[in-house]
């Protein structure tokens, strides 16, 4: 049996949240439908909201249900440019796909000036480079909470805090960072936030816009107005089961530090038996289960084969089009050269974990980077 350690993509689901799911799923009736049933689902729906509000620090009716992470990330930034009169919008070249896709949608279609900040070489925000670009035109910021490659968490608070000083709503990418760090959205004070249920052991297909009290978007769908920025029949079973996920992942975030202790485990035993590997993103400000390494001269396509053959998942962290390795956009803007960007590797942990597997992929890892390095880069 595989050993999973690509936990950053998605999580398995629990025992827990696959036995309510599909409870959920038996469940007859449109959310929508004012008939007993109808009104079974609705009962169930607005319960798991209240368990996603709870799970995130916020209000019942900030929460909308979309379809995931991607859906939430575009609902956001296409929402609150069309809500806003300004066309700046300020962001960085580490963010998601979903993110960068979106915001050059924006500049090719709607008019949006794109203008990106630079981070350092841990992939954080230059807070001094925003502070100087922001002012009252800029549409909207957009920032993750942590970076979903190398695991570097953002200082959220002081980009919020920049950028209220400008009357400039700000957009939060947590999707990454959901069920790994606490989060409390109103702490935060940003205008929205964005989360996906199958990070933290949810089903994938769900996930949710949290949308400020004060904040307003401009819907992507039209068709029936079912909830405050989103038209569309909602799904009741996948949203009970996101809300049994989100309580499960934040009630008791106790187990974070043994999470962190095994990520140590492993970045200790990679740089012992491969002492040419570099850690990438913050050492200490970063994800619990996130260990990211570039490995030189190797291809990351070749190092991720090698590991599966062996019986290991984890990511390149980059994207591969039509068979051709592409180095990581991330890892670009955090300042490496291609070369070196194109050696990554994404170990991410979670439930499921074991001290036992860390150990497994620590024994096994020289000889994969071995005979990747013979490959050399294609």
């Amino acid at each position: 049996m595989a050993i999973y350690l690509d936990h950053a993509a998605t999580t398995p689901m629990t025992p827990e949240v696959l036995g309510e799911f599909t409870r959920a799923l038996a469940v007859a009736g449109n959310p929508s439908s004012i008939h007993s049933q109808g009104q079974a689902a609705r009962r169930m729906l607005e319960e798991a909201r209240l368990a996603v509000a709870d799970a995130v620090g916020a209000e019942t009716v900030e929460v909308t249900f979309t379809s995931g992470g991607t859906e939430s990330i575009n609902l956001a930034l296409k929402g609150l440019f069309w809500a806003r009169e300004g066309n700046r919008v300020l962001s960085t070249r580490a963010e998601h796909h979903a993110t960068i896709d979106s915001l050059e949608w924006l500049e090719s279609h709607e008019g949006a000036v794109i203008e990106w900040i630079p981070g350092d070489d841990a992939g954080r925000i230059d807070l001094d480079a925003l502070a100087a670009a922001l002012s009252p035109d800029v549409a909207f910021v957009t920032t993750l909470l942590a970076n979903n490659e190398v695991g570097t968490i953002q200082p959220v608070r002081e980009i919020v805090e920049l950028a209220s000083a400008h009357g400039v709503p700000v957009h939060v990418d947590a999707v990454s960072a959901f069920g790994s760090v606490p989060i409390d959205f109103a702490a935060l004070g940003a205008a929205a936030m964005s989360v996906s249920a199958h990070k933290v052991g949810g089903p994938v297909g769900v996930g949710a816009l949290v949308l400020g009290r004060g904040a307003s978007v401009t819907p992507l769908l039209h068709g029936g107005n079912q909830q405050r920025a989103r038209s569309g029949t909602m799904d009741a079973a996948g949203a009970h089961a996101f809300g049994v996920a989100a309580t499960a992942a934040t009630r008791d975030l106790a187990h974070l530090p043994q999470l962190a202790a095994l990520r140590d485990r492993l970045v200790a035993g990679v740089q012992s038996g491969v002492p040419t590997a570099v850690l990438r993103g913050d050492p200490v400000d970063r994800l619990p289960g996130n260990a990211h390494f570039t490995f030189p001269g190797c291809e990351g396509d070749s190092l991720l084969f090698l590991l599966d053959a062996a019986g290991f998942s984890v990511s390149t962290g980059s994207a591969c089009q039509a068979g051709v390795p592409e180095a990581s956009h991330v890892l670009l803007a955090m300042g490496l050269s291609e070369a070196d960007a194109r050696g990554a590797l994404r170990f991410t942990l979670g439930h499921t974990t074991t001290a036992d597997e860390v150990d497994a992929l620590v024994a096994v890892l020289p000889g994969v980077v071995e005979r990747a390095h013979a490959a050399g880069l294609s």
